[in-house]
């Protein structure tokens, strides 16, 4: 990548596909971007650069680069692929640039030191825990394939608290329809393989609607 570009990109700002981080002081955390990215629609993480959109680069980009690999081969599971470039700044600082691309082997996780994981997706320019709904989603929804279900009582509910409300959550879907939140919850994520409803991750709870695609059918 040419200087030129990387200021362009840095000139635009955070997003869906965009994380700037100062420094690699705390590589646990920057871990999480790396599996937000991968976990959605891929992204580029550039350490040297701030919030504000200054690029100061790095002083040794050589060790920030190998501390950062080091640690996403140790929090990252399962392992992704992604692409490392360093872009000369000034004649003493780098900005290190990894390229993530969106994975089909997701959900991956941040595996911390006691063992425990924490999926992440990205939404706007925040990554955020993904929640059960969206991990099963992630997995089940892996290849092309026909996601077949029964029409019964619970989804005719579910049709109808939609007609009701722009959106619905999985418990306000398992209060409706009087069902325990798991099965609230399961028929919720095969309606979303089935592209008969989208979600939509949020920091706190997920939203689900109806999909554009099957309101034209």
């Amino acid at each position: 990548m040419e200087l030129r570009l990387l200021r362009e990109l840095v000139k635009k700002g955070e997003g869906e596909h965009v994380e700037f981080k100062l420094k690699s002081n705390h590589p646990e955390k920057i871990v999480r971007e790396v599996v937000a990215f991968a976990n959605s629609g891929g992204g580029k993480l550039f350490v040297g650069v701030g919030d504000d959109k200054t690029i100061k680069g790095l002083k040794d980009a050589e060790e920030d680069e190998y501390t950062l690999t080091k640690a996403i081969d140790k929090y990252i599971y399962p392992k992704i692929s992604y692409k490392k470039e360093r872009i000369p700044v000034s004649p003493d600082r780098d900005v290190l640039v990894l390229t993530i691309h969106r994975s089909i082997d997701k959900p991956h996780y941040v595996v911390d030191d006691t063992g425990n994981r924490q999926a992440y997706i990205r939404v706007d320019d925040k990554s955020i825990q993904a929640s059960r709904e969206m991990k099963e989603i992630m997995r089940r929804g892996r290849g092309e394939r026909d996601i077949r279900f029964q029409y019964g009582d619970k989804e005719q509910k579910l049709m109808k608290l939609l007609d009701e409300k722009e959106s619905v959550t999985v418990d306000l879907f398992a209060t409706f329809a009087g069902i325990p939140r798991k099965i609230a919850s399961n028929t919720l994520v095969v309606m979303v393989l089935a592209r008969i409803l989208e979600v939509h991750p949020q920091e706190m709870i997920d939203k689900f609607t109806m999909s554009m695609a099957y309101q034209s059918n």
